[in-house]
């Protein structure tokens, strides 16, 4: 997994994420501070994936943060 994309821009992403998994707190925003790995632990924790579908969706925000021009690659 590529967690450069995450860990350079959070602050730009730190509405998407939320926009896209409401349930995570800002709580959970200022621990994680860009970490993909802490992120894919809360994503099991509040929406009860298990680790391979948390680490999909993760994955799966990163490719569309790829092809969006405004966040480094």
């Amino acid at each position: 997994m590529n967690q450069d994309i995450i860990a350079g821009n959070w602050k730009q992403l730190k509405g998407k994420i939320q926009a896209k998994w409401g349930d995570l707190t800002d709580d959970d925003f200022k621990v994680a501070e860009g970490n993909a790995e802490y992120l894919t632990g809360k994503l099991q924790e509040r929406y009860g994936y298990d680790r391979d579908r948390a680490n999909t969706e993760v994955q799966e925000f990163q490719r569309t943060l790829r092809s969006d021009s405004t966040f480094k690659h």
